[in-house]
């Protein structure tokens, strides 16, 4: 048969050690080909590059996949690979794995998400990967097993159309991590601040601070699985419609 051709980018960067360890984890299921920024580009969110020009070239890292490097967003990078890169269709799109959590709200914000988004628009299968550590010496082997499962079952089973998945892993060893869970996104976000400085030239500028609030503690949200030790599968649509809502919306606006 032949082998399943796996699209892999992330937010973080070509090089970054999440992305090189994905790229390891999908040479042993399929055809792999890296399409990914050349630069990092963490909450980019759905960004797009329209006032100024594209460009990719082939790197050479490690391992027998093509690596391409996009002067873009993560979005950019699976348009990129899309459109000018792939030989054809890939049979799904992973993204990741992270440097951090991308939980909860912060699935809005996520360049690693939303190239995982991205591909569900283009009606394919797609995972988005993030581990809940930011150090660059993090390790990523200790979920290669899950993360390997988690592809084959969905390329085994295929989701429904515009339905991507949001995979958090926490910080644990292969042998704490507890099994994996299908979740809710949390009620959370973050209380954020601005810090105010003052330049050498009396010029006042500022730091994005705040903390994360979570103010859902119910069983099946992403983050009361994470905290327990388990992975957190969320899955995510792009439709962003509020149906629940529609027919008291049109009692609303009804216009004489």
């Amino acid at each position: 048969m032949e082998k399943p051709l796996i699209l892999v980018t992330n937010d973080d960067g070509i090089t970054a050690p999440g992305i090189r360890n994905l790229v390891s984890f999908m040479n042993e299921i399929g055809e792999v080909v890296v399409v990914a920024p050349n630069s990092p580009q963490s909450g980019k969110g759905h960004a797009i590059t329209i006032n100024s020009t594209l460009s990719y070239e082939e790197v050479h890292l490690d391992g027998p996949q093509m690596d391409f490097s996009c002067s873009g967003t993560p979005v950019d990078c699976v348009k990129m690979a899309l459109d000018k890169i792939l030989p054809r269709r890939p049979d799904i799109v992973v993204s990741g794995i992270n440097h951090g959590a991308n939980s909860s709200i912060n699935v809005i914000y996520s360049g690693t998400m939303s190239a995982a988004v991205e591909a569900g628009v283009e009606n394919l299968p797609a995972i988005g990967f993030s581990l809940l550590d930011f150090s660059w010496e993090a390790d990523f082997t200790q979920a290669k097993e899950y993360i390997q499962n988690i592809v084959k079952r969905t390329l085994e089973n295929p989701m429904p159309k515009g339905i991507v998945l949001n995979v958090n892993i926490p910080k644990l060893t292969k042998e704490e991590i507890k099994g994996v869970k299908v979740c809710k996104q949390a009620k959370a976000k973050w209380e954020e601040s601005f810090d105010e400085r003052v330049n050498p030239h009396g010029k006042k500028y500022y730091w994005l601070t705040g903390y994360f609030n979570n103010m859902d503690e119910s069983e099946d949200a992403d983050e009361t699985a994470l905290a327990n030790g388990y992975i957190s599968i969320v899955p995510v649509k792009f439709d962003l419609t509020a149906y629940e809502y529609m027919n008291t919306l049109n009692e609303v606006m009804k216009f004489d």
